[in-house]
């Protein structure tokens, strides 16, 4: 598939930044979506410094319909050939409670709002005949969480919205990948104050998810070891996956925006 057009969300740090970098190609327009204008511009900088053409959107995923409808006007210039939906949060929380107006961010951000990104997208592509939806959810998804509840229960309703809307599309032209990573060294991950096995930098993380997508694998899940650990531990009976999961439990600090409510 070639990839002239491409629209990142939560491109502003992280894995977003590192996608960026990793996907900026002389020929490529990268569309960076994120709210923070400053951390916006440097992961432009970076882009343009491997030859890209870059656009930037800085409206706040809590308003996904006028998020939605800047990527049907962006998609009418420029005919999207792949859509990253990165941008997620999670709540800070402790012994199974999290703060109401918080889970409800982390399902507006994580859930709603990607859900609207894909649907103003994919009309486009399936006019064309051609493109890829590219929806990051987790390893969590797969083994939810004790201590990433809203989070959890978010990327796992990704992880379902990408295999149906995978099925919805076959025969299109269209191709939908689901990503879902373990640990990854990003700010959101420095505020897990428990274990965090097997933590990759956000580069080798972007590197792997480039070369899936180049590939059109419908699935991408990664580290491997932790993969087959999850899947394995989901075979289990359920009292003893739930007793070698108390092993992983973690304190998870509020970020900027929860700290700021308070």
């Amino acid at each position: 598939m070639s990839l002239r057009t491409i629209v990142l969300t939560g491109a502003s740090g992280g894995l977003g930044r590192a996608l960026a970098a990793e996907l900026a190609a002389p020929g490529r327009r990268l569309l960076l979506c994120g709210r923070d204008p400053d951390r916006l511009a440097a992961a432009a900088a970076a882009a343009r410094a491997r030859g890209a053409e870059v656009d930037l959107l800085t409206l706040p995923l809590t308003a996904p319909a006028a998020v939605a409808a800047a990527l049907v006007a962006y998609d009418r210039r420029h005919p999207i050939d792949l859509l990253i939906a990165n941008a997620g949060v999670k709540t800070g929380q402790e012994h199974g409670c999290e703060p109401i107006g918080e889970s409800e961010r982390v399902i507006a951000v994580n859930l709603t709002a990607n859900l609207h990104i894909v649907q103003a997208v994919v009309p486009g592509m399936r006019t064309r005949g051609r493109g890829r939806i590219a929806l990051v959810s987790s390893l969590a998804a797969l083994s939810p969480h004790a201590d990433l509840l809203s989070y959890s229960a978010t990327k796992a309703g990704l992880r379902a919205y990408g295999i149906a809307l995978r099925r919805a599309l076959r025969g299109s032209g269209v191709g939908v990948s689901v990503i879902t990573p373990g640990f990854i060294d990003t700010p959101m991950t420095d505020r897990h104050l428990g274990p965090r096995p097997l933590t990759l930098p956000p580069e080798t993380a972007a590197r792997i998810i480039a070369r899936g997508l180049a590939r059109g694998r419908a699935q991408i899940a990664f580290p491997a070891l932790l993969v087959a650990l999850v899947r394995l531990e989901d075979l289990l009976p359920r009292p003893l996956g739930d007793w070698i999961d108390s092993f992983t439990r973690a304190r998870t600090l509020p970020d900027a925006d929860e700290e700021a409510r308070r």
